[in-house]
């Protein structure tokens, strides 16, 4: 699908997490999350309509190596979702006063280039990386 602004379809996402009950409390409580099935040793999230699942691995847990983009060591390993940008300064408030530790703190990279975009990366209690992310114009979320 070549038009990043039609209809997309929802994705899924399995990770590894140590402790269920943190997963629901970061998952759920503070990204505001809906639960939906769970077990003894998973439970899938709502994650802005895309369906996540946290799997009680916690020999699987972390994240280990990064990458230069445009100056920040991003981590190679994480997720995330592309939002409204009006959204995504509601997330980064929110995030900054339930004083979320961000491992890249929220700012603009690729100023005045053609992939300019809003960002922010932060663990949960597993040690998986996320990122949230936002553009002004949605229309260059693929631009080369």
């Amino acid at each position: 699908m070549s038009d990043a602004t039609a209809a997309i379809s929802p994705f899924h996402l399995a990770f590894p997490v140590h402790d269920l009950a943190a997963a629901r409390e970061f998952y759920g409580d503070l990204l505001g999350c809906p639960e939906g099935r769970s077990s003894a040793d998973w439970v899938d999230f709502n994650f802005y309509g895309h369906q996540i699942v946290a799997h009680l691995a916690p020999d699987e847990i972390g994240h280990r190596k990064t990458s230069e983009v445009d100056g920040d060591a991003v981590p190679v390993r994480h997720f995330g979702v592309v939002l409204p940008m009006d959204q995504w300064q509601a997330a980064s408030d929110k995030l900054t006063a339930a004083g979320v530790e961000f491992i890249i703190e929220p700012h603009v990279r690729f100023k005045g280039e053609v992939g300019e975009q809003a960002t922010m990366f932060f663990l949960d209690p597993s040690g998986n990386a996320l990122e949230i992310k936002a553009f002004a114009n949605i229309a260059s979320l693929f631009a080369k």
